[in-house]
């Protein structure tokens, strides 16, 4: 499956590094937000999706290291598609580290 993300925004203010990335049209979610804080995740939050389900992956991976969500989100598949809007999470961070 071609990597189709498409990371629109990267930029680091006073420490704190914040990300807006669209992920792969064969997810739900239309965007990603988040930032990274010491290689930890914070403020995660996504447009569009199963509401309810990407606020608690968001309240879960709440100062988190950015290996915890590696390590447990990676390859997540949702109805077949190959990915998922968690994978589509460890995706983006593969690509902005």
């Amino acid at each position: 499956m071609p990597e189709d993300i498409q990371i629109l925004r990267d930029v680091t203010v006073d420490g704190v590094r914040h990300i807006t990335a669209v992920p792969s049209a064969l997810v739900c979610s239309r965007q990603i937000d988040f930032d990274l804080v010491d290689g930890t995740i914070r403020n995660l939050r996504y447009t569009a999706g199963c509401h309810g389900n990407l606020q608690a992956l968001g309240a879960l991976l709440e100062g988190q290291p950015v290996e915890f969500a590696l390590d447990r989100l990676t390859g997540i598949d949702c109805k077949g598609r190959g990915t998922s809007c968690s994978d589509q999470l460890t995706r983006v961070l593969r690509a902005v580290l």
